[in-house]
């Protein structure tokens, strides 16, 4: 079985460089960790990852809590994350909440009994007690945790007003705004506040719709959307607070034959794949979830580091028009 020196020996470098390699410590040129990484294939070389984490008291690992892993937006960051970790040789444990309360203690013991070196948190609804005195860093993607060492948003706020003003631009002058689950405190939902005053500022009629919980969790929202269709027929333009929402007015647009673009124009919220699967494909508010992934890792790792770091960061969202509207 290869050795730590045989690496050493096969790369060219000293043993005690390959070792920093390894444990990700220090400046490493890329030249240098590629050599390890030849060497490490051509040998067959597996590092003892239950023994290095007892020795550093960390494991290189990250743990992800999320709501869903079938929904398309926690879906597709989850991949992001994946990729931002293994650029930094680390590897994430992925915990699917599915909003059950009693599976955060089992969830935080795992992470402690891992050795994680932090946790990236994207559940609205985990009880905040769970992380006081653990002393290991938590960075929130679009979510809210006053314990959390720091959180990565999107500009809802501006989502709101780009997803408003398109609406508008496109001569709309009964809106709908379908947005996040009510007595849920997120920042999507200054999505709302951003929709609801561009609608004033043009004095266009707008009414703002919440969602429910059991909706949310069940990600099905077909009887409720023929259900608002049915209260206000004058509607001419909606503003779903996702794609998937927005993917299921589609829905029912065509059960009811409403025509869109033609009689009603939509506009989502994300840009996940689901919004380039449908027909027409869906206009939406692009948020950064790749940069929001990178940037939720850099965090936590510096975090975990002892370095200081931001404590909001808030990233740039972008209209993306398409058949829809």
């Amino acid at each position: 079985m290869a050795t730590l020196k045989d690496v050493a020996s096969e790369s060219g470098l000293a043993v005690s460089t390959v070792s920093r390699i390894l444990n990700n410590r220090g400046y490493i040129s890329d030249t240098a960790r590629e050599k390890v990484d030849h060497a490490m294939a051509k040998l067959h070389y597996q590092p003892n990852e239950v023994a290095r984490s007892l020795c550093k008291k960390k494991s290189n690992t990250i743990g992800v809590i999320v709501p869903h892993i079938r929904h398309p937006y926690f879906a597709e960051l989850i991949s992001h994350l994946e990729a931002a970790a293994a650029k930094r040789k680390y590897k994430i444990i992925l915990l699917n909440a599915r909003e059950k309360a009693e599976k955060f203690s089992e969830y935080m013991d795992l992470c402690t009994s891992n050795r994680v070196n932090g946790i990236i948190l994207c559940n609205g609804m985990v009880p905040t007690e769970k992380f006081l005195g653990t002393h290991i860093p938590v960075v929130t993607i679009e979510r809210f945790l006053d314990e959390g060492t720091a959180s990565v948003e999107c500009d809802n706020y501006e989502g709101g007003h780009l997803a408003a003003q398109e609406l508008i631009g496109c001569g709309c002058k009964n809106l709908l705004h379908i947005s996040g689950v009510s007595d849920m405190k997120m920042p999507a939902n200054d999505r709302c506040r951003g929709f609801v005053e561009v609608c004033e500022q043009n004095g266009v009629s707008h009414r703002e719709i919440s969602t429910s919980a059991l909706q949310y969790h069940s990600e099905e929202y077909h009887a409720f959307l023929k259900r608002l269709f049915q209260m206000y027929p004058e509607t001419d333009g909606v503003f779903a607070s996702s794609d998937l929402i927005a993917a299921q007015i589609l829905q029912v647009c065509a059960w009811r034959g409403i025509a869109v673009p033609q009689q009603l124009k939509i506009v989502g919220f994300d840009d996940v794949s689901i919004a380039r699967l449908t027909t027409p494909m869906l206009t939406t508010v692009h948020q950064p979830l790749k940069e929001m992934a990178e940037t939720a890792v850099s965090l936590l790792l510096s975090a975990a580091d002892g370095k200081l770091v931001v404590r909001k960061t808030v990233l740039p969202v972008s209209l993306i028009r398409r058949g829809t509207t």
